[in-house]
């Protein structure tokens, strides 16, 4: 079976339409959830999120069968970023061929075209809706985008599992390479749910934050007992995973090893987590057992990217399993939620956290949780505080779990050869 790297990394996240800016801005703590600007918020009881101002549509429209007017904001996002990630990794960015492939997740990728178009049916009539519609509302519009963008001629397609939709899909590159089945694969997640239709449904489940309008930079608090809820994000990021045979021939770098990915199913509740974690501790042991770890030598070691959503639930829940597989050994974890700091990217979660795993196993800085004030009884590990710390770990385990049920548990390793070691982070 095939050793698979991550070559290269691209981000468009409200601290960073780039992975450097990214990195430098949630290793200083920033947050960049605020007021938003895109959608009229007038009469929204949430008025905040981590949105996407300004993009640079000239990394979007890259060729004559590509068009950012024709694509909806989630499509934008993953050609963005994926261009950046081949150009990280050093691979072409056209007329790449049938030895690749694109594999992304996605929650609700299209939701913006959905409710324009759906509101021209309603007040202008049907004669008014474009064309376009279903291509850009479609779930597997951001693959098709990419694959058009790049010239990428091998399977292309979306997961979709809510919070859990990227995790998934990296689970599926690594798989589909370790399988021989390409040289390497575009994967990762985007999403643009941060609309009026987004933001009303997540409000009136009561899984957003209500209370922090006037203060946005201390609305997301994982772990912290006054926690309150989530805040929405939208954006990308596109990871390239590689084949050891191909990075090599080519004389290329990596920024990790992708050594293992399990998911389950709870089977509990559509929307809250089983308290008790079952099944999410059963994805991080059958993640560890397939990378041969054991937990009760690793925990020093290893960097934990948490979903830590700042919901009750979910926290809660994720510190009672990291307990379970760790036993004792759980104290010496190094554990953050860069949700934080970037709010609550949805189907994209999950890829940008794991490309800040990628970068702390680089660079030795494990991000921070901010916003953590008052401790909870409930929560009672170590969540790496309001700073970034210097620490190097061999292993990054990065969690994700949406609703459906969906745990998704993904371990990476830091790269040991030197010869394909990278070093600007």
């Amino acid at each position: 079976m095939q050793r698979v790297f991550i070559s290269g990394i691209g981000v468009v996240s409200c601290l960073g339409n780039d992975r450097r800016t990214f990195w430098k801005n949630i290793n200083s703590a920033k947050c960049g959830i605020d007021t938003l600007k895109v959608h009229d918020i007038t009469d929204m009881e949430v008025t905040i999120g981590g949105e996407i101002v300004e993009l640079d549509l000239a990394n979007v429209n890259l060729n004559d069968r590509v068009s950012a007017r024709k694509m909806d904001r989630a499509s934008q996002f993953a050609v963005h970023a994926a261009r950046e990630a081949l150009l990280d990794a050093g691979l072409p960015l056209e007329d790449i061929g049938e030895d690749a492939a694109v594999i992304l997740g996605a929650g609700l990728s299209g939701l913006e075209t959905y409710e324009t178009q759906h509101e021209k049916l309603l007040t202008r009539g049907p004669s008014r809706v474009s064309p376009f519609t279903i291509p850009m509302l479609m779930p597997n519009a951001p693959p098709g985008n990419v694959s058009l963008a790049f010239g990428v001629q091998g399977t292309a397609y979306t997961t979709s599992s809510a919070c859990s939709s990227s995790g998934h899909a990296m689970i599926d590159a690594f798989e589909y390479l370790r399988r021989g089945d390409a040289d390497f694969v575009i994967t990762g997640g985007t999403e643009a749910s941060l609309t009026r239709l987004g933001l009303s449904s997540f409000v009136n489940m009561r899984a957003m934050n209500k209370s922090m309008n006037d203060r946005p930079l201390e609305s997301m608090r994982p772990f912290d007992m006054d926690r309150g809820g989530f805040i929405m994000s939208e954006g990308a990021s596109m990871l390239i995973f590689e084949t050891e045979d191909h990075l090599r021939r080519r004389g290329g770098r990596a920024w990790a090893e992708v050594l293992s990915g399990r998911s389950t199913s709870d089977s509990f509740h559509l929307t809250q987590p089983d308290p008790d974690g079952r099944k999410a501790i059963r994805a991080i042991q059958l993640a560890l057992q397939k990378a041969g770890l054991d937990p009760a030598t690793i925990a020093d070691e290893t960097y934990v990217s948490a979903h830590g959503t700042s919901t009750q639930y979910n926290d809660a829940m994720e510190t009672v399993a990291l307990h379970n597989v760790f036993g004792s050994d759980a104290e010496k974890l190094h554990i953050s939620s860069i949700k934080s700091m970037l709010g609550h990217m949805i189907g994209a979660a999950c890829a940008i956290e794991m490309s800040a795993c990628a970068l702390a196993l680089t660079s030795g800085t494990l991000p921070p949780t901010i916003n953590y004030t008052t401790p909870d009884p409930s929560c009672d590990l170590n969540y790496i505080p309001n700073a970034a710390v210097q620490h190097q770990c061999r292993y990054a385990i990065n969690n994700s779990f949406g609703f459906g049920g969906h745990n998704v548990s993904l371990i990476i390793g830091r790269v040991d050869e030197q010869d394909l070691q990278r070093a600007d982070v």
